[in-house]
């Protein structure tokens, strides 16, 4: 018998280490033979520690168990019990999905390369192997595929600046300093699937004519870490990594970094100086970093799940992967849902869904039981959005022209119960604390946006001028997101919330 206890860290924070061992325990106890897979999770994170068992009909999905449920399951045979949910594939919150990042996340043991390969895995790299590197290139470019860190610049544009920068050594970096609120795919994809962040790595290398490469991680994230870091071990040794990538005779190797903290290292100049050794503190642009870049190399700077996409496009093909999606919002997206919610967890679709379908529908609402109020978009920097706005596709241009942000797609529901001044003044404390400093607009700016608030908050309306032209001059003046995007988290509460802004409420309640 195979089970299936996610190793996922959201599964160990609510006990899957336990039960695994329970499992495990039971099996003795009985005299059974049973083998224990600790694997990704599916991303339905209600109902961790989501246990599966493998049977003729397919894997049949159990959750959330708890230690106290293991000798029961056995008695049933893993069959009827309470927990028994049916088989996993079935289940609503799968069928729903168009799952081609995270097709093998929770399926396969994350450390076997052999189950990698046999559920598809490598295909997008050896198909690679055989093209010139501009076509690599052409291939990413032809697919539509953004930036899924935030700024949804187009990959295969970034890819073609530094495949034509002149240079004796080359890098790729993957961002995985995934620091906003209500985001969870990056760790997912690097604990559950982490030879498709390598696949996607070395095809970028071989595309831009890089050799070497550089995980850098957030610190808090140690399961990510020891995950990576381990696959990258075994990937040198199958001849995966190394001066002959599967025997092409073409080189690459990866390297995992730890970062350093700070939220800031997230943005892409930060990270390299932090990479670098130095404090993570913003770099001016020009120059880029795809022409001056790590130790002033050309640099592909991309998150986890743009190179994480990357292996499907080269193995299906570009327009496999743009046939999915709306408008200039091209492939699908793992939208990661969060805060009151019925259901959440990572639920990954084509673009095109609108926010209200995301939060009734596949959220089910909130957790409360309470009406929804607001919902952010896009991290701690993005725009809250009120239930007028729930019609608006979750696309990049759709969202833009609401004033918003996809970002990471991390979406954080809040109902009726919320004060959108607190939250506003939350995005201005949160920006005054992670600032690197270096320029004034955000600097100080945040700092000013506090005590305007707190004036705000005491009655003084004739302070949201004063607030708004702050923002303004925020948005224009910071070197980088952190402080040109506060606002947008600040404006959307102030413009679509105004009596949480007016001291009549104070008086109401």
């Amino acid at each position: 018998m195979k089970i299936y206890v996610p190793r996922d860290a959201a599964a160990r924070a609510v006990g899957a280490d336990a039960v695994a061992d329970a499992v495990l325990a039971e099996a003795a106890r009985r005299g059974l033979a049973v083998s224990v897979v600790r694997n990704g999770s599916r991303g339905m994170v209600w109902l961790e520690p989501l246990v599966e068992v493998e049977t003729a009909a397919g894997r049949m999905a159990f959750g959330p168990v708890d230690i106290a449920d293991v000798a029961a399951l056995f008695d049933s045979g893993w069959g009827a019990h309470p927990k028994a949910l049916g088989l996993t594939a079935n289940l609503p919150w799968m069928l729903g999905q168009t799952r081609l990042t995270f097709a093998r996340c929770g399926v396969t043991d994350p450390l076997s390369l052999a189950e990698f390969q046999a559920h598809g895995g490598l295909a997008g790299l050896r198909r690679a192997l055989a093209m010139v590197p501009a076509d690599i290139v052409a291939e990413v470019t032809a697919s539509g595929l953004r930036g899924r860190g935030g700024a949804g610049f187009p990959t295969g544009i970034k890819w073609k600046t530094v495949a034509e920068a002149g240079a004796g050594q080359k890098y790729i970096v993957c961002n995985a300093d995934e620091g906003d609120s209500g985001t969870f795919a990056d760790r997912m994809i690097m604990e559950g699937d982490p030879f498709l962040l390598i696949e996607g790595m070395t095809i970028a290398g071989l595309a831009v004519g890089a050799t070497k490469g550089y995980v850098y991680i957030r610190s808090e994230y140690p399961d990510a870490i020891a995950v990576m870091t381990e696959a990258v071990v075994l990937a040198r040794a199958e001849g995966l990594l190394g001066a002959s990538v599967l025997g092409s005779g073409k080189a690459f190797d990866i390297e995992i970094r730890t970062g350093a903290g700070a939220y800031v290292c997230g943005e892409e100049t930060s990270l390299l100086n932090s990479l670098e050794g130095k404090r993570g503190v913003v770099r001016a642009k020009p120059p880029l970093p795809a022409l001056h870049g790590f130790l002033g190399r050309p640099t592909v700077v991309n998150n986890v799940i743009s190179l994480t996409s990357v292996p499907i496009i080269l193995d299906k093909g570009a327009g496999y992967y743009r046939d999915f999606g709306l408008g200039r919002s091209r492939g699908t997206i793992p939208l990661q849902i969060a805060g009151n919610v019925r259901f959440g967890g990572l639920f990954e679709v084509a673009f095109g869904l609108t926010l209200g379908e995301i939060v009734d529908d596949i959220a089910g609402g909130t957790a409360s039981g309470r009406p929804v109020k607001a919902v952010q978009v896009g991290g701690p920097l993005g725009a809250y959005f009120p239930r007028e706005l729930f019609d608006t596709p979750f696309c990049y241009e759709e969202y833009a022209g609401k004033g918003g942000l996809v970002g990471h797609a991390g979406l954080v529901v809040f109902d009726d119960t919320a004060d959108m001044l607190h939250q506003a003044r939350f995005a201005m404390e949160f920006c005054a604390i992670e600032s690197c400093g270096k320029c004034t607009p955000c600097r100080i700016g945040a700092v000013r946006g506090m005590e305007t608030l707190d004036r705000i908050g005491r009655g003084d309306t004739a302070a949201i001028p004063l607030l708004s032209d702050l923002c303004d001059t925020m948005k224009a003046g910071s070197l980088c997101a952190l402080g040109g995007f506060t606002p947008y988290p600040v404006m959307s509460a102030l413009t679509h919330f105004p009596d949480d802004f007016s001291p009549l409420k104070e008086a109401a309640e």
